[in-house]
């Protein structure tokens, strides 16, 4: 694993369980953590870069990721559990709970769809049940009909929140130390796109891979 992987720390917030989605959404712009997600590490086969921006915080029950994109394409054909989100205008968490494998990746389109799996590679793991999905909160901004692609210029946001029981993670108030990485894609729109938060140095486009993930700490209280 590269020593120049970025890092995230992501505070604790515990009142996020009891607001609202747009006080979770407020609260997110005023004390989360902030990234970009804009490696373009495939640039020549894959030159376009949408705005995507990622607030993130959590509450010592569940993660929360508000991803804001804004782009000229916008796909949302998949509907179905587990189906194959990163077809359309999609978001993606990828994280190694403890620093090792197995990983979780979390992939979601633009009404919120999800697609989730622990898995050891690209190739083997075991997909979540619909039951652990339903435990994943969802608001995305586009509705939740899907629809054929679109062209023209829209901004679109989707918050999630998914529970850490889901990653076998228990927080008692002291740090956790995880890998992962944030992703943009669109495999299937007019203007396919592969971007990253911690840069993926491979031939190909490839999110499953470990080895590239950056560092991620779910921060504890603060002193005051």
């Amino acid at each position: 694993m590269s020593d120049n992987r970025p890092s995230l720390s992501v505070p604790f917030i515990p009142e996020l369980d009891n607001l609202s989605k747009d006080e979770i959404i407020s609260r997110l712009e005023e004390a989360g953590a902030r990234r970009t997600i804009d490696c373009l590490n495939w640039k020549e086969q894959f030159p376009y870069r949408p705005l995507t921006t990622i607030a993130v915080a959590h509450s010592g029950n569940f993660i929360y990721i508000d991803f804001f994109v804004r782009c000229n394409y916008l796909r949302a054909v998949n509907f179905e559990n587990n189906s194959s989100v990163h077809q359309d205008s999609c978001v993606e968490f990828f994280v190694c709970p403890d620093g090792n494998l197995p990983y979780y990746n979390f992939e979601f389109n633009c009404i919120g769809t999800a697609h989730a799996a622990c898995r050891q590679d690209r190739h083997s793991g075991r997909q979540l049940t619909d039951a652990q999905l339903d435990s994943i909160k969802r608001f995305p901004s586009c509705g939740t009909r899907p629809f054929q692609e679109l062209e023209g210029l829209f901004s679109w946001n989707l918050l999630v929140a998914i529970p850490l029981e889901l990653m076998n993670l228990r927080f008692d108030g002291s740090p956790i130390e995880m890998t992962g990485n944030f992703y943009k894609c669109a495999d299937l729109t007019d203007a396919p796109h592969f971007l990253s938060w911690s840069p993926i140095s491979t031939p190909e486009p490839d999110f499953h891979r470990p080895e590239f993930f950056g560092r991620i700490t779910l921060e504890g209280p603060t002193a005051g």
